[in-house]
């Protein structure tokens, strides 16, 4: 599973070696400024929509890579029944993120902050 975490004014994620090599993608960092919206999704694979290219996506049950839909880009790492992280980026190479996470209501309450 991807590692997120937020060192200083930064998202960083962590993609496993699978991940990596199944979706062709690699680690990752977003300046928490470019973060124009977060929240939590209860399953992760209903909020990831579009073409994987690249990427794994295996029906019902795993998508890691990045999905494209219309003028959008969107990294994803999420499993089925998985709660999740969506991010909405403003200036990035992304789009957007869907990580699957144990806890993504935590993530949302930091990004969010008024520290910002």
């Amino acid at each position: 599973m991807a590692q997120l975490s937020i060192e200083g004014e930064t998202l960083e994620l962590r993609f496993t070696l699978t991940e990596k090599l199944l979706g062709l993608v690699g680690d990752q960092r977003f300046p928490l400024s470019a973060i124009t919206d977060a929240h939590a999704e209860s399953d992760g694979l209903r909020a990831v929509h579009g073409l994987r290219a690249p990427g794994l996506g295996v029906p019902g049950s795993r998508k890691v890579g990045t999905w494209r839909g219309r003028g959008t880009k969107t990294l994803v790492s999420v499993r089925r029944r998985q709660p999740a992280l969506v991010v909405r980026l403003s200036g990035q190479r992304y789009d957007g993120l869907v990580i699957g996470c144990e806890k993504p209501q935590e993530y949302v309450g930091r990004l969010a902050a008024p520290t910002r």
